[in-house]
This record gives structure tokens, C-alpha cells and sequence, in this order.
């Protein structure tokens, strides 16, 4: 199963695509992290990049940058893999200058102060599918 994380960085779209070419030089359309973790520009003019997206997650983008901005990193990690330590790693490269990022896992626009700090949102950290997973199997078993 694969985890997908939407990072919204501060600064312009080209200083972004720069940055993740200069770190991830091996690949390109997809970028490529570690073999198993892929990262793309998604497009907002394509219609795309919110078709998924909850009015919860909408609103929190909304709230924490102002605008709907529109492209996004978008971060494919493979199920095959853990992933955390690359996500994190990644997350101090991209956030560094600002900016948010979703998970799959809640409805919160996370900064890189509340990453690196592992602050909890309804109980979850960051990028915490463990911890998504118990307690889904935990209020599937009390159901």
C-alpha cells in the first residue's frame, strides 16, 4: 500500500524543483529517494492535485497558507518499505524555508517544527501509520 504525503514548501515552484534535483540527482520524473520513495511536482492547473482531498484537509491548507496554492510535492512511499527516516529527512529539505505538509493520516497542515519535535494531532504524529493502523484495529475490534 502506498503512503502519500502533499508538501506545500515556501518559495516558488522552480527554487523547489532545483532543490529536490540537486539532492536527488540519480532521477527525475520521478525523483527517486533510497528506491522506494517518489516525489513529483503535482500540478493544481491539471484539476488534479485535490480530487482526493477532504473538505477538513482543504480547509486546514486554506487556513495555514492563506491560498489554495497550486502545485504541490507530492511523495509516493512504497508499503515495501518503513519510509519514516527518508520522510523526515525530506521534510527537513523541502520545509526548511517554510510551509506545510498533509499526511494521510489526519487533517493538520504539519510545520517542520512539529516533525522534528514528533508533536502529536488527535494522537498521531506525523506520517504515523503505525499508530493510525492501532488504532483503527483497536476501534474495529471495540465496533
Amino acid at each position: 500500500m502506498v503512503r502519500s504525503i502533499f508538501v506545500f514548501p515556501a518559495g516558488d515552484r522552480a527554487e523547489t524543483v532545483g532543490l529536490l534535483d540537486r539532492h536527488l540527482p540519480q532521477q527525475r520524473h520521478p525523483w527517486l529517494c533510497n528506491g522506494a520513495v517518489y516525489l513529483e511536482i503535482a500540478d493544481g492547473e491539471s484539476g488534479h492535485l485535490y480530487s482526493d482531498w477532504t473538505p477538513a484537509d482543504l480547509a486546514a491548507l486554506d487556513a495555514a497558507t492563506g491560498q489554495r496554492p497550486n502545485w504541490a510535492v507530492q511523495i509516493d512511499v512504497s508499503g515495501r518499505i518503513d519510509g519514516t527516516e527518508d520522510v523526515v529527512h525530506l521534510m527537513t529539505l523541502l520545509l526548511s524555508r517554510g510551509g506545510v505538509a498533509f499526511d494521510d493520516y489526519t487533517a493538520h497542515a504539519w510545520t517542520l517544527p512539529e516533525i522534528q519535535s514528533e508533536a502529536q494531532v488527535d494522537g498521531l504524529r506525523f506520517f504515523d501509520f503505525r499508530g493510525y493502523h492501532k488504532t483503527w484495529d483497536e476501534q474495529g475490534s471495540n465496533g
